[in-house]
């Protein structure tokens, strides 16, 4: 049975673990500790001693999006793609501009947003700029309608309704302003249709119960 390890605080953990129930592919979760030391069992998976990374009968795979190409093509059904290329295309895209342009911007507030840190003045106001750009950027692209691509869920949702609360939060909480909404994308409302799937369902409680386990 393929193996997930990460943790259900981890966005990208969850964006894989929402694919994996999305498709109805047995799977057995292996907590990694937040925090702790990278030793070679770690490493020898996942080079970086990042999550998720995940199992198989052939070996470990790590980085979400290489996963999520690997479950598709392994279980094509329900399809996380759409069959044409232009479309698949697209979708691509979108995960591209969610996972490294918003996500990965907004992820340097974090240590301030959600870990106690401080990040200088300039640090803050840079970071602003650019996930201003890149939100207005990525607002071009997304469709809503009513999922990210389109009128049907994809592996670009996985992404979204991963990421952009993470956004939309540590940017509040730094800047004093939610710039995922400001951008004119109202996250909640979309995270409110994607939470009508019992996947998504179970995904938030999961994590929930993981932030109750750990005090948060």
């Amino acid at each position: 049975m393929l193996k997930l390890y990460g943790f259900p605080l981890s966005n990208y953990y969850n964006k894989v673990k929402l694919a994996l129930l999305e498709k109805g592919v047995p799977f057995e979760e292996v907590r990694t500790p937040f925090g702790t030391g990278q030793g070679e069992d770690v490493l020898s998976r996942s080079p970086l001693g990042k999550v998720p990374y995940i199992e198989t009968e052939r070996g470990c795979l790590c980085e979400s999006q290489a996963i999520m190409d690997y479950i598709e093509a392994q279980w094509p059904t329900p399809a996380l793609l759409p069959a044409d290329p232009w479309d698949a295309a697209k979708v691509r895209e979108l995960i591209t501009f969610l996972d490294l342009h918003v996500e990965l911007c907004a992820r340097q507030l974090y240590s301030q947003a959600f870990f106690g840190g401080t990040l200088p003045e300039k640090f803050i106001a840079r970071v602003r700029v650019d996930l201003e750009k890149n939100l207005a950027a990525f607002k071009r692209l997304a469709v809503f309608g009513p999922y990210v691509a389109g009128d049907c869920f994809t592996m670009a949702d996985c992404s979204a309704y991963t990421h952009l609360p993470l956004a939309g939060l540590a940017s509040k909480l730094v800047l004093g302003e939610d710039l995922v909404l400001a951008a004119g994308i109202d996250w909640k409302a979309y995270v409110k249709l994607i939470d009508q799937r019992p996947t998504a369902q179970q995904v938030a409680a999961d994590r929930k119960a993981d932030m109750a386990a750990r005090g948060a």
